[in-house]
């Protein structure tokens, strides 16, 4: 029966034609057969978790140099998506070859990311326009200065937590990147009035600016900020222990766009100034009194009394 079996597969591939045979095994694709930048690249593995791209490596030597194609033509790298570490060699090798990043992010690589590692890549990618380099304590301004003269279409930076950045750094970011609409310095405590001011006049396109944490702060570099950056939408003022109402007074006159104000622990910033852009609905991080002695009084009492808030 077997024999027959064989014997009736051999006829029919004997009877096939030669045509019928070609066509039957161009059908046969497969996934490396297809154009590996215009459509594998760009339309298939865009939608796939990088770290399952990685892992694709070690399938084959052909997958490798594929994956390797893809690495080089990416847009974007966040190594949040390879998992919560990543190892200083493969950040070096993913990016060793890419020209064409839009973002990158290395908050991820904070523990060990320093300028040796971090300064090829911004380089050789002068068309970056997101840029996050939060927390990464090991940097220096040398990368702050990398950034500045690499990338003039850079349009968002995150230095949250970042300490070495000074006032020179800060300087020459505003004198290569006029374009910055987003900047995080949170808790760089170097930056005094001067370079904020002198960022904020270079700079006048700026949408969202976080000075929070920084005691060296005053109403000179937030009125200097309310003045030049008139498309201003967020401004986080969070600790900055020497802002005042005054300072908030001109952020009102001259920012008509803001949409929010973080000035919590602001305490010389009170209701006097705030106010105003409370009836704008800008969205500020400190209650009203009135709400915050109702907030207070549910704590003690237990329950909230019955009064009309809006009266």
């Amino acid at each position: 029966m077997i024999n027959n079996a064989l014997g009736s597969e051999d006829s029919i591939s004997m009877d096939q034609k030669p045509e019928e045979c070609t066509q039957s095994q161009s059908h046969r694709c497969q996934l490396l057969d297809l154009p590996w930048e215009d459509v594998l690249v760009t339309h298939v593995f865009c939608y796939l978790p990088l770290r399952h791209l990685v892992s694709l490596q070690c399938v084959s030597k052909s997958f490798r140099s594929l994956i390797q194609v893809y690495l080089a033509n990416c847009r974007k790298f966040d190594p949040a998506q390879t998992g919560p570490h990543i190892p200083k060699e493969a950040f070096c090798s993913m990016l060793r070859h890419n020209q064409v990043l839009h973002h990158l992010c290395v908050s991820n690589c904070s523990d060990w990311i320093t300028d040796k590692e971090l300064l090829p890549v911004i380089g050789q990618n002068q068309h970056l326009l997101r840029v996050d380099m939060h927390g990464c304590v090991h940097l220096s301004r040398h990368a702050l200065v990398a950034v500045s003269l690499s990338c003039p279409r850079l349009q968002h930076l995150s230095l949250e937590h970042c300490e070495w950045v000074d006032s020179l750094a800060l300087r020459s970011l505003a004198d290569h990147c006029s374009d910055l609409r987003s900047l995080d310095v949170t808790a760089c405590r170097q930056l005094k009035d001067e370079a904020v001011c002198y960022l904020a006049g270079k700079c006048p396109a700026l949408r969202s600016l976080s000075v929070a944490v920084n005691a060296n702060i005053t109403d000179t570099a937030v009125e200097e900020v309310a003045k030049k950056c008139r498309e201003l939408e967020r401004l986080d003022l969070t600790g900055c222990l020497r802002v005042r109402n005054e300072a908030i007074r001109t952020l009102a006159e001259y920012c008509p766009k803001l949409q929010s104000l973080k000035v919590n622990h602001c305490h010389n910033v009170t209701e006097s100034s705030l106010g105003a852009l409370r009836r704008r609905n800008v969205d500020i991080d400190v209650e009203p009194p009135l709400q915050r002695a109702l907030v207070l009084l549910q704590d003690v009492v237990g329950f909230a009394p019955f009064i009309n808030l809006q009266i």
